[in-house]
């Protein structure tokens, strides 16, 4: 089984959130659709620009809180590097 840490961002530059899951497809889509009342639904982060896969629950819950404690500056480096068109890649996933 697969673990992911991701960043959705409501638009390029825009706000952007970070978190861990183990199920990306399903998770991205609960994002899209604003399932859950939070920071991502409030702020319309739903476009998914970056992702990587770990082979634990907790090395990707480590790298999330790693990312979260960035500056954004890091961030928008990381996001860059690789998806420097800031592409949903939500389709990528399939």
């Amino acid at each position: 089984m697969a673990f992911f840490t991701y960043i959705v961002a409501s638009q390029r530059n825009g706000t952007l959130y970070t978190g861990s899951t183990e199920d990306i497809i399903l998770r991205t889509a609960q994002h899209r659709d604003k399932l859950f009342k939070g920071f991502s639904a409030k702020y319309g982060c739903a476009t998914l620009v970056w992702f990587e896969m770990h082979a634990s629950r907790h090395a990707a819950f480590v790298r999330e809180r790693q990312i979260k404690k960035w500056n954004r500056v890091w961030k928008l480096e990381l996001i860059e590097r690789s998806n420097p068109g800031w592409r949903d890649l939500f389709d990528d996933l399939f």
